[in-house]
């Protein structure tokens, strides 16, 4: 006879699926969520929260939920690859496209600058948030927020590996912040900042990959 938690997992299991198949390719409410599948408001609302927090959803910022990014994700690396690409090689620095899952940032993408001394970490690496640019970008840290604000970029500089730095980029589309382009660097080789350096680069990666996933759509 199944056991209580399996019965447990498999209910919580059913209420996901059922979320996936109501969300489909539009964009929709937390009470619109609730009507479609039956569970509660509350029910409904907290497991929508959840699987946003792992990938599976995306919360736009009018509050509605579409499918997240590991349903977008070959989008975002069809679309990346060759931005990133391009910025390396404009740059001679490595460019990084960062996504979030729950608290931590994993590397979807990373074009290696070909310098020997460089700063580096393979697709499929994951941080901690809210360290360094992307991190805090990802994260919505205050600061970081006004700092993009201010500047459409968002830099570290030594913060989370001493003599590295970097400065990151949203992925902004109509559903909001869904990646970060990061260019990372040894701080020998920055003139003034990583932001001052080479932040209107890294807004223009972000702004074409932006575009082109949107195009895919």
């Amino acid at each position: 006879m199944p056991s209580t938690d399996t019965n447990g997992s498999n209910r919580t299991l059913e209420r996901a699926a059922a979320i996936l198949d109501a969300v489909g390719r539009s964009a929709v409410s937390a009470s619109e969520l609730s009507r479609r599948t039956g569970l509660s408001l509350s029910t409904a609302h907290r497991l929508a929260l959840q699987m946003a927090d792992y990938g599976f959803l995306r919360r736009a910022e009018s509050g509605a939920f579409r499918l997240g990014d590991r349903f977008v994700r070959s989008s975002l690396e069809n679309a990346g690859g060759p931005v990133l690409q391009d910025l390396r090689d404009r740059t001679n620095e490595t460019a990084q496209l960062w996504v979030r899952r729950g608290d931590e940032r994993v590397c979807l993408l990373s074009a290696d600058s070909r310098h020997e001394l460089r700063a580096t970490l393979p697709s499929g690496s994951r941080l901690p948030l809210p360290h360094g640019s992307s991190g805090r970008l990802l994260a919505a840290d205050e600061d970081a927020l006004d700092e993009l604000a201010s500047t459409g970029w968002v830099e570290s500089v030594g913060a989370r590996t001493p003599g590295l730095g970097s400065v990151s980029a949203p992925v902004r589309t109509d559903e909001g912040i869904i990646a970060a382009v990061c260019l990372a660097m040894p701080l020998a080789r920055v003139s003034e900042s990583p932001g001052k350096d080479f932040g209107t680069l890294v807004i223009k990666a972000a702004e074409r990959i932006a575009e082109a996933v949107e195009r895919r759509k």
